[in-house]
């Protein structure tokens, strides 16, 4: 039996996602020249809005768009330039897309910005953590909140990380950030949790939080995962196949780790291949409904 995540609904500005129908797909449209896997590949609008358009036919329930790479390693970028990247992309898909947007950021006047372009979900890979304005922001509009574990900056996360308990240290961390989430007036039915696959993590520390994801329930929100194209599915293929550098060639890993968190709880996947993954998912979901 599929553990059962604790809201049927997610609410997201003006949407309510069901969660308990099936898992819900979140593409990944990242508009940078340097994330890990695509990175360069959508620096136009155009061919950002296009590739969007792409993912919504091919099943994409949400589309993350992200102007800052948070690859391990990656250099900060300017509020300035990441607004300059994702404000046109956002505008135009606002007016073409069914489906809602969630802008991918830690800097609260981008995400105040995006929303006024239309997003409707803040996706904050530091957990609200970076920017004390941020709450305020996503409080006063209502939209949906992803609440992310990492460990350090994307410049420093991957830098020999160390935990004595990897899932009880990241659960007592998202704990403490809905609290702090609630208290600043979001619902708790706007609320998300996401164990940070990735993100100040080894390959065995993601393999025990996709493992052990089922123990984040307790926490009572919907739990999202993003193991797509991620280098411990390449450390543990390149013995066989791969080649460790070629994130293209991690579909099968990923395919996977989707499975494995959906019969463990999951209920959102956020990943690059949307219309392969979202194919993974309902196979999955089924096998989990019997």
């Amino acid at each position: 039996m599929m553990p059962q995540s604790p809201n049927r609904l997610w609410l997201c500005g003006t949407y309510r996602l069901n969660l308990q129908k099936r898992p819900l797909v979140m593409g990944i449209l990242n508009v940078t020249p340097d994330s890990f896997s695509d990175g360069g590949r959508f620096m136009s609008t155009k061919t950002a809005v296009e590739y969007a358009l792409k993912m919504e036919q091919d099943g994409a329930d949400i589309i993350d768009i992200g102007g800052e790479s948070t690859r391990p390693n990656a250099a900060p970028v300017s509020e300035e330039e990441e607004l300059q990247r994702v404000l046109p992309v956002i505008e135009k898909l606002a007016k073409k897309v069914k489906i809602p947007l969630s802008i991918d950021t830690t800097k609260a006047e981008v995400a105040r910005l995006a929303i006024a372009c239309g997003v409707s979900i803040v996706n904050d890979v530091s957990g609200l953590t970076r920017d004390s304005k941020m709450r305020k922001i996503v409080a006063k509009s209502k939209t949906g909140l992803i609440l992310m574990h990492s460990k350090g900056t994307p410049k420093t996360m991957q830098r020999r990380p160390r935990y004595k308990n990897v899932v009880s240290e990241v659960y007592t961390f998202l704990e403490a950030q809905i609290n702090h989430a609630m208290a600043g007036g979001i619902s708790k039915t706007r609320l998300v949790i996401d164990p940070g696959i990735g993100f100040g993590k080894t390959a065995n520390h993601n393999l025990t939080l996709i493992k052990h994801l089922s123990d984040f329930l307790s926490l009572g929100v919907p739990i999202l995962i993003g193991p797509s194209r991620k280098s411990f599915i390449g450390k543990i293929l390149t013995p066989l196949t791969e080649d460790r550098s070629s994130p293209f060639y991690r579909w099968e890993g990923t395919s996977a780790s989707v499975a494995i968190a959906i019969a463990c709880g999951a209920r959102i996947i956020r990943v690059h291949d949307v219309a392969t993954m979202m194919r993974v998912a309902r196979v999955a979901d089924a096998i989990c409904k019997g």
